[in-house]
């Protein structure tokens, strides 16, 4: 009978221990991974310099012309520009017109041999 009473008198922690578990979950599984891809968007954002090129969250490519405070303006095609908010940038690939230099000096290079050849 002392047993019987004990248990049914008496409020448990399970459903405090539930809950709080539960919080801890979501944290974990959501909240928390989240803010991380947050971050890397806004370092990714910070990092961007001029030269680069950029996809915007609506699929546009460009080439970053200027940068100022919030605002990127991008060159769209040649002779084309638009500016965009720093934060509509989805996706930045660096330096992609050195890149293309690297490209044009040994294309000259090798075309200088060929002449230096003949």
């Amino acid at each position: 009978m002392f047993f019987a009473d004990a248990n049914s008198g008496g409020s448990s922690a399970l459903p405090l221990l539930v809950v709080v578990a539960f919080a801890a979950f979501v944290y974990f599984l959501m909240i928390r991974p989240q803010q991380k891809r947050r971050r890397e968007v806004e370092n990714m954002q910070s990092a961007m310099g001029i030269g680069d090129e950029v996809v915007t969250v609506g699929g546009l490519y460009g080439t970053v012309v200027e940068i100022v405070d919030d605002t990127v303006l991008l060159e769209i095609a040649p002779g084309v520009t638009a500016k965009y908010a720093r934060a509509a940038i989805g996706k930045v690939n660096k330096k992609a017109a050195v890149d293309e230099d690297t490209a044009d000096e040994e294309s000259d290079e090798s075309g200088s041999s060929t002449t230096d050849a003949d």
